[in-house]
Order: C-alpha cells, then structure tokens, then sequence
C-alpha cells in the first residue's frame, strides 16, 4: 500500500486541549443502540442465528450487544443494520426538534464505548434528508477496527489531530486542515496515529451510515 500526506499539522508550543470520545458532562441525549438492534431483529421475526450469521458474528456477541453487556465497532455495526434491513443512521435516530441552529449541548451522541470513538450528530436523521453529517471525535491510538463499505459519497474536514485515513487500499495522512472526498462504495476505514485526540467533521450522502 502507498502512503500519501494529504497535510501535516503544525506543532506548537500550547498544550493539546484534552478531548475524550468516552461519556463526560459534555455528552449530551447519548444514543444507546443495543436496545433498537433487538426491537429491529424481532419485528423482522429472525434469529438472533440468523442475524449473527449474516453479519459475521456469533450469536452470543450479538446477544451481548443487544443486551449492552457488549459495544460493536462501527463496522460491526454496519453489518448487523445490514443484516437487519437498516441503516446506521436509522438505528441511531431519535426524535428531534427542527432547528436551522444547533448547538453541542442539543445535539445527540453515539459513543462507541471502548473504542475510543463517539459521534456528535450534527445533521439529525429524518426521513427525506439528503444529508448526513457527524463529528467524529477519535481518541487517540482509537480505529473503526475493520473496514466500511455502502452506497454514496463522503467528504471529510480535519478540525484538530491527525488521522491515517485508507480509502480502497490506499493510506493517507491527514491532519488540521485537511479535507477528503470519497465514494462510500470504496472499503474506508481510519484510525487516530497520534498520541494527541482527533476531531473530524464527516458529511456523506445518502445518509446511511
């Protein structure tokens, strides 16, 4: 594989503002996903065999997740939506008021508990949206831990830290400023290379993921 630096950040002498993508009082309507994957597999009337068998999994993980005694990667998550006839962005829908303007405290979180990885909704999900959009906040040393492949296209802008980013099998390097367009159909992933928090804001189309 090839390794191309789509930007550097600039090193300074100011601290780096502590960031965590685990809970804090800064985390605000958290969307716990389990509860929703098993409401999902039984209106669909499959086994949790059946689930687990097109997603890759075994039955007792995905009994675990079901009960949040067990937190997915997001690729993982992706594959049991899939094998469920949904989305991502379905499975973490909530109810939400319109609003033109939002602001951190309102906006909704999905916390990948364990992975170093949450999710900052900044476009909520609705039926009709062409839309979709999410601050990644990634701990650092955190990674999706496996590949992501669907429908669409997706742009990226670097708004603090430094990610490998790999699109199709090839890795690049992006840090503060930098920005990445995409077809979601290439399989993506990314992981945060440096020992400082990362900051993303993601936006693709459909929303799917």
């Amino acid at each position: 594989m090839s390794s191309e630096h789509l930007n550097r950040s600039q090193e300074g002498t100011e601290e780096p503002r502590r960031m965590s993508a685990e809970p804090d009082e800064n985390v605000h309507n958290e969307i716990r996903v389990g509860g929703r994957l098993k409401h999902a597999r039984l209106l669909k009337k499959l086994t949790l065999k059946q689930v687990a068998s097109a997603a890759g999994c075994s039955e007792s993980l995905l009994s675990k997740v079901e009960n949040s005694k067990a937190y997915p990667s997001l690729p993982m998550l992706h594959r049991i939506a899939v094998a469920l006839g949904t989305n991502m962005a379905a499975l973490m829908a909530i109810q939400e008021k319109a609003s033109v303007v939002s602001t951190p405290e309102e906006r909704t979180n999905y916390v990948v508990h364990g992975h170093g990885i949450r999710l900052e909704r900044v476009i909520p999900y609705a039926e009709g949206h062409l839309l979709q959009s999410n601050i990644h906040w990634i701990a650092p040393g955190a990674s999706l831990e496996g590949e992501i492949a669907h429908e669409g296209e997706e742009l990226g802008y670097m708004l603090e830290g430094e990610i490998e980013l790999t699109v199709g099998g090839r890795r690049y390097r992006a840090g503060v400023g930098a920005a990445f367009h995409f077809r979601s159909e290439l399989p993506h992933s990314y992981r945060n290379v440096s020992d400082r928090p990362a900051r993303v804001i993601w936006v693709s189309t459909p929303p799917t993921f």
